[in-house]
């Protein structure tokens, strides 16, 4: 890894990677790595298979791979799903429950409480909307939202965000979707 870079989270890693520091680190400007993504097809590939070919075809030490990708899907306009803002990643589950929103706030907040770790850090019971927030290990958040629908019904989703990685974004999913299952005995 290049010194200073403390290997930090990828929204650093877009504002530090200069078209010069670029250039010292891979032998390659920006424009040549683009040149070469773009004869690999590399606008119908995902974030991670974009970084798979740097590193296996071109033999780009990983983190360079990561930075090259970044900047490549921001020159061509092709986002990560998931991809916030700030270069972070959010990840959203959500299921149509049976109940009130208020009812199945509270019990979805208990429910996923083992999911996240123990009880919600902020809390606001709104009448159709109300919504828990939790602050998981690695700084990842998640947030539970509860909305009221016409009928018997409600929306409820979980959304975990600040995901400092696109890899990560599919076994939270997973994860989300698994969790779910604390909720089997609201759906349908």
């Amino acid at each position: 890894m290049p010194s200073g870079t403390g290997g930090g989270e990828r929204g650093r890693v877009e504002q530090r990677l200069s078209d010069a520091r670029l250039g010292s680190g891979t032998g390659r400007s920006a424009a040549e790595w683009f040149a070469r993504l773009d004869a690999a097809g590399a606008t119908r590939l995902s974030h991670e298979q974009i970084s798979r070919l740097l590193v296996d075809e071109f033999e780009v030490v990983p983190w360079w791979a990561e930075g090259i990708t970044v900047r490549y899907e921001q020159e061509r306009g092709v986002e990560p799903p998931g991809r916030q803002p700030d270069g972070s990643y959010a990840v959203t589950v959500g299921r149509s429950l049976r109940g009130g929103a208020l009812e199945l706030f509270d019990l979805a907040v208990d429910r996923f409480a083992r999911y996240a770790g123990g009880p919600p850090e902020l809390v606001a019971r709104s009448a159709t909307r109300p919504t828990a927030d939790w602050t998981l290990a690695h700084g990842d958040t998640l947030r539970l939202r509860v909305v009221s629908t016409d009928g018997p019904k409600c929306s409820v989703s979980l959304t975990q965000g600040s995901l400092r990685l696109p890899e990560r974004v599919q076994p939270v999913k997973e994860g989300l979707t698994r969790a779910f299952g604390v909720m089997g005995d609201r759906q349908n």
